[in-house]
């Protein structure tokens, strides 16, 4: 049996679709849009308030000047659903780094056969990783008209949230790609 020198389509896909969900998952938890506050009453109209599970920023449309760091009056930072993704959402980003370090181990890069038990290894954690971002997007939005706000407002769902679910989804069919690769040791054993 001689080694193929192709790398398997499944571990292709995992390691383009993994590296590209960790970056909208990173930039969904560092920045300050998962909610975003319009029509404030006693606001000018063009006043949107941008809730991120880290930092709350002011912006003024008609001039795009932008004020972070805003005071958190109504409570929102001590609300379940952010505090969940305040945890969760840094730890899959440490959770995918680990499984794309496992991956690229398991992927032949230097070696004439790819680690298949590896790479498959590496699906399950990158799975994990999608999973752990997954489920604080998903209760954020749940909760979203749920979680405190000015009465009368308008609430809508900001960028950040958006870039966190594709991310994870992103990790989820990356991961279920690499964990193809537990098909491989089936077949040589």
């Amino acid at each position: 049996h001689r080694p193929s020198m192709r790398t398997p389509t499944e571990m292709i896909v995992g390691l383009v679709l993994c590296p590209c969900g960790l970056l909208l998952t990173l930039t969904g938890t560092l920045a300050p849009s998962w909610r975003q506050v319009s029509l404030v009453p006693d606001q000018p109209m063009d006043v949107v308030w941008e809730q991120g599970i880290w930092d709350i920023c002011r912006e003024r449309q008609s001039t795009h000047d932008r004020l972070c760091g805003q005071a958190d009056e109504l409570g929102y930072f001590e609300q379940v659903p952010v505090r969940v993704a305040q945890g969760l959402m840094p730890s899959s980003l440490v959770v995918t780094l680990v499984g794309l370090v496992v991956a690229t181990l398991g992927v032949r890069c230097w070696q004439p056969e790819p680690r298949h038990l590896v790479a498959g290894v590496a699906g399950l954690v990158l799975l994990l990783s999608g999973l752990m971002s997954l489920v604080p997007s998903s209760w954020y939005t749940q909760e979203l008209w749920a979680l405190p706000a000015p009465p009368g407002s308008t609430l809508s769902v900001g960028y950040s949230l958006v870039l966190s679910y594709l991310g994870s989804c992103l990790e989820i069919l990356g991961g279920l790609a690499l964990a193809l690769s537990f098909h491989h040791c089936c077949k040589e054993r």
